[in-house]
């Protein structure tokens, strides 16, 4: 096996999106790299990202431009929390993409609906851009929270509180648009309880969707066995799973792997 070795790369922008998100932009590497190649990268799949001296995690590409591509990070721990203090030209060193994105969208002709929630809309956020018609559903607890509002003015936007958009939740109107017959594909990234919720509703009314899972991955490509999901491993044969396979993973949407291997409840230590 070759090894996987990072390719570093400055800093350029930084951008806070919400009070506990923040969006990171690097340059396109000058020449084709073998062990990093963002411009192959498919929406949902990930990057593992190094901060040197720190430590190395899993990131979905948020934004991929003609020069530059981005992250998005929810900041909840010490990586995220020097992630958000990087100053312009720190390095950072990437590989991948990695796993498996969102497919079959190709083909979609209409009636796709996107269902976000949280710092989950960075995993759709490219799917969004190459289907601008379709039903984009953005849920978080209050108004300051959305994310990127401005790069999609056209999504349906849910808070808890009722300080913007509808008060209440998106699975409320991915139940809508199923029971119109609207919807005929859906796909989902969020809160796991959330995206549970998807899954079920989706089944119910036979029509197919696809989520992204998170778990703690350590290698990025099946090797550590870390993020090990009911016989599945997350990094190589997700992170983006159909409902079908969901439906086969009992763990999905009740409990998770701390870094230690310990499975604990989806609702631990929140």
């Amino acid at each position: 096996m070759q090894p996987q070795l990072p390719v570093v790369l400055p800093l350029v922008e930084k951008r806070r999106d919400t009070p506990r998100v923040v969006s990171l932009f690097f340059p396109l590497p000058g020449r084709a790299e073998p062990c990093f190649d963002p411009l192959s990268a498919g929406p949902g799949q990930f990057m593992m990202v190094w901060l040197p001296g720190v430590d190395e995690k899993p990131f979905v590409l948020s934004s991929l431009g003609r020069n530059r591509f981005g992250i998005t990070a929810l900041v909840r721990g010490p990586f995220t929390t020097r992630l958000r203090d990087l100053a312009p030209g720190a390095p950072v060193g990437f590989r991948g993409p990695y796993g498996r994105g969102f497919r079959g969208w190709q083909e979609q002709a209409g009636g796709v609906v996107l269902v976000g929630g949280g710092c989950g809309m960075a995993s759709l956020a490219l799917l969004a851009e190459k289907l601008p018609r379709a039903a984009l559903l953005q849920g978080a607890p209050t108004a300051e929270e959305l994310l990127y509002t401005e790069r999609f003015p056209r999504q349906v936007s849910f808070t808890e509180d009722g300080s913007a958009g509808r008060k209440g939740l998106p699975t409320e109107a991915l139940r809508e648009a199923l029971e119109r017959g609207e919807a005929r594909a859906v796909y989902t990234c969020g809160p796991e309880p959330m995206m549970a919720a998807v899954v079920r509703m989706c089944r119910k009314a036979a029509v197919p969707c696809q989520a992204s899972l998170e778990r703690y991955i350590k290698c990025g490509f099946g090797v550590c066995g870390q993020c090990e999901c009911d016989g599945r491993l997350v990094c190589r044969d997700g992170p983006v799973f159909s409902g079908e396979e969901l439906a086969e993973m009992p763990s999905f949407g009740r409990t998770r792997r701390l870094a230690s291997g310990r499975k604990v409840g989806l609702d631990f230590g929140s």
